[in-house]
């Protein structure tokens, strides 16, 4: 059984929400959360709470135990960026773009539906 969970809107950028993304996905819900907990990065905090949020779900919706399940998918996209304009020097200005995420997690009860990730091979440039 798949449970998902999803955070729209959140304003940090893709690049950073990933790095913590690739860090939970295939383990333990319950491990996640204790790694996330004492993590630095300021993604941590929002992703811990998905997960959290994605186990209750599957305790309360489907009578799941969330000591079985496993962080089996994790979609990072981009969200609406809001975008500013910097002054700069002679009159001109130059553009910021806050970026934001939407976070999408699935969670489920076996170990066997978490898909195999293949990394791509290294290539040296010569």
């Amino acid at each position: 059984m798949d449970v998902t969970a999803s955070i729209r809107n959140l304003r940090i950028a893709p690049k950073k929400v990933r790095l913590i993304a690739d860090l939970v996905r295939g383990r333990k819900a319950s491990v996640a959360v204790t790694e996330l907990r004492f993590r630095a990065k300021r993604a941590a905090q929002p992703m811990r709470k998905l997960i959290e949020s994605a186990v209750a779900n599957a305790e309360h919706n489907f009578k799941l135990k969330g000591d079985d399940l496993v962080i089996t998918r994790v979609i990072v996209d981009e969200a609406v960026k809001m975008k500013r304009f910097f002054p700069r020097a002679f009159g001109r200005a130059t553009p910021i773009r806050k970026r934001g995420s939407n976070v999408t997690l699935t969670v489920s009860d076996s170990v066997k539906a978490a898909p195999v990730v293949a990394k791509k091979p290294h290539v040296a440039s010569k």
